[in-house]
């Protein structure tokens, strides 16, 4: 049987998966970066696709927005055989020294979500990326020359809730951005075994009541993505 929300089969989804929110950025990086891809799951909108990268069998799957959803494909996509997953996303910047379109290679997740706190039935805790993967994105980014931050990043569920003074607020103790997903990507990856990373693309500040010009946005989505595929090669 395969499982409720992504309808694949094992063999369908490759080992090495990225995880875009937007079902229309898993097709663009699909058919912009993966030879021969290949549509397996379309079912509520959660697009997959498997393809070769460089020879190397990827999938990219959409998680649809929020840390619920992004839980549901994670534990899924594991039971369909994935063994790293990278998140590549957008982020609203806290920082204010961050500029539109450039990277940030989270080193952990600040989890405001209520997904993880369910998970862990209230438990504090601190969800951080494999090593290894981390690492991975963070050598690709250094050498490929793209413009890239390494820290912390917040996840929560209400985007427009956070407030610009609440965002400064949290830029004081290290946060770069909020974004909505990799606590509970991470959290999933200690609990079922799996190596887990991310990487993110700034799409504005909080607060701005637009997004990055859609060419500097697209560089860096172009970017991230090269990043990440890079990256999933050496783990």
């Amino acid at each position: 049987m395969s499982p409720i929300h992504v309808r694949a089969h094992p063999g369908d989804v490759a080992e090495r998966v990225l995880l875009p929110g937007d079902p229309g950025r898993a097709e663009w990086i699909a058919k912009t970066f993966l030879q021969n891809p290949r549509r397996y799951n379309d079912h509520r909108g959660l697009w997959g696709y498997t393809g070769l990268y460089k020879g190397v069998p990827v999938s990219v799957q959409t998680t649809g927005m929020g840390t619920p959803s992004a839980a549901i494909v994670v534990e899924e996509l594991v039971r369909l055989g994935a063994r790293v997953l990278v998140r590549v996303g957008t982020a609203g910047a806290a920082s204010s020294d961050l500029a539109l379109g450039e990277l940030v290679v989270a080193q952990g997740a600040v989890p405001l979500d209520g997904t993880t706190r369910q998970y862990l039935e209230g438990r504090p805790y601190a969800p951080v990326p494999d090593p290894e993967v981390f690492r991975a994105l963070w050598r690709r980014a250094e050498a490929l020359g793209y413009p890239h931050r390494v820290g912390l990043v917040a996840s929560e569920d209400a985007f427009y809730a956070t407030t610009p003074e609440e965002a400064r607020a949290w830029a004081r103790y290290g946060v770069l951005a909020f974004e909505m997903e990799a606590s509970a990507l991470f959290l999933l990856g200690r609990m079922r075994g799996v190596r887990t990373g991310a990487i993110l693309a700034v799409s504005n500040r909080i607060g701005d009541p637009e997004l990055a010009p859609p060419e500097v946005l697209q560089e860096g989505v172009r970017r991230m993505v090269e990043v990440a595929l890079e990256a999933v090669l050496e783990v």
